[in-house]
């Protein structure tokens, strides 16, 4: 089932060939960029100037297609001062609807630095007389700004013919984008206010923190939270910025963990995509399968070589396309697949069909992405691959270890591993007794 260690590695070779090309895309278009931030800085200083860029170069630099950049705007206000409330149906006007784990950021009593928000932006009134920071008039304001910047930039020659376009402002949605023109390639940005707050640590119930993980990374990684728009009048609390800085902490370890996300990115962009470019698997499905596989193969003989590690991630996607149900890594009672147009089926076909014959999809082709009609499913791993996901009794090590050795990649030493894996090994046959 496996390719050869040349196939692997020349087809990675080619994905990072093209990522200093990327970097100096997104370079020369976060110039622009941050020249309009700035302009909307010095119009108002509420709103701030994010300069450390890294995170979002660093995923630019991983991904194979040109996803939009998202780039938070940080407002000038102490949000440790605001309190967080839970939204309820009826904070939103008519025809709003809060959406899970939304909340209003209330201001508090005068006599603090907030009060120069709520009197120019404005606020919400609700019970009690507490008002509140509202998205829609925030974002409306930061459009303003930007819309300022921009002709001012164009007045002032800083910007040529070409390099900028902002039809896409007078979209009603949660975040301002611009199309921006690094080089030959336009790169869109998503730009986002953000209200900045620290918190306690997450709790990761039943899970041992910081496995597989340098010590000490989710919790810096945590510490934070980032309040972004969720809807005209409701806030969310955004896992980008500390997903990445997760992605940061696992390529200090050794290993071609983020090799192995290039590569599968690679074919999602490549093979695994739905007709007409709608719905499919995404980047950040990816993401959070990486993260899931450094918990669940914490040991370093894990990630010894390219092949081993990309299977890795493979078990974990299968299971999570197999019961429809891919956890979010901060929040696993988060469905991510929910709400997602995809067609879990197809999509599975695909990733089997490649894990059981990746030499045949490790090329390069600007046509059809290649065929799976022949693709014959294997019967015992689907039987594994649809074991009931009750209470998480198969989402441990032991039951990927069993997946890698039905992809005959599993060359683990460790006696007590190997002991687990043929214990529940046992279990599940008896289980299913067909596949005994």
């Amino acid at each position: 089932m496996a390719a050869g260690a040349s196939h692997w590695h020349s087809y990675l070779e080619v994905i990072l060939s093209r990522e200093r090309q990327r970097l100096e895309h997104f370079q020369r278009a976060e110039d622009i960029l941050l020249t309009l931030l700035e302009g909307v800085h010095a119009r108002d200083p509420r709103f701030l100037v994010d300069y450390a860029r890294n995170l979002e170069a660093f995923e630019l630099a991983l991904c194979a297609s040109e996803d939009a950049v998202t780039v938070e705007v940080p407002l000038r206000i102490d949000g440790n001062a605001l309190s967080v409330v839970v939204c309820q149906p009826g904070d939103s006007p008519t025809g709003h609807h809060p959406g899970l784990d939304t909340c209003c950021l209330e201001v508090p009593s005068p006599g603090t630095d907030l009060e120069d928000w709520t009197s120019t932006v404005g606020v919400m009134e609700q019970g009690g007389g507490a008002g509140c920071l509202v998205p829609e008039k925030v974002l409306q304001h930061l459009k303003e700004l930007l819309v300022s910047a921009i002709v001012h930039c164009q007045r002032q020659f800083l910007l040529q013919p070409g390099d900028l376009s902002a039809e896409n402002l007078q979209e009603d949605t949660m975040e301002l984008s611009l199309l921006i023109r690094g080089g030959w390639k336009t790169l869109r940005f998503d730009i986002v206010p953000v209200v900045k707050r620290w918190q306690e640590p997450l709790w990761l119930k039943g899970r041992q923190r910081d496995r597989g993980f340098p010590k000490g990374s989710l919790q810096k990684a945590t510490e934070e939270a980032h309040f972004v728009p969720a809807s005209p009048h409701c806030w969310r609390s955004s896992t980008h910025l500390p997903i990445l800085k997760l992605l940061q902490a696992v390529d200090t370890q050794k290993g071609p963990r983020l090799d192995s996300l290039r590569l599968l990115d690679q074919l999602r962009s490549q093979d695994w995509g739905e007709e007409g470019g709608k719905g499919g698997l995404t980047f950040n499905h990816l993401k959070m399968v990486l993260l899931w596989s450094t918990e669940l193969f914490p040991s370093p003989e894990d990630w010894q070589d390219l092949e081993g590690s990309i299977y890795r991630l493979l078990v974990i996607l299968l299971r999570c396309l197999a019961t429809g149900c891919l956890p979010h890594f901060l929040h696993p009672e988060e469905n991510l697949f929910q709400g997602e147009p995809l067609d879990l089926t197809s999509l599975y076909c695909k990733v089997e069909s490649f894990a059981q014959d990746p030499r045949r999809f490790l090329r390069f082709h600007f046509g059809l992405p290649a065929c799976t009609d022949r693709w014959q499913a294997d019967t015992g791993t689907r039987a594994l691959l649809q074991l009931p996901a009750k209470d998480g009794s198969y989402w441990d090590t032991a039951y990927f270890d069993i997946l890698l050795s039905q992809f005959q990649v599993y060359r683990i030493q460790d006696g007590a591993r190997r002991s687990a894996m043929s214990q529940l090994l046992s279990k599940i046959r008896r289980e299913i007794p067909q596949q005994s």
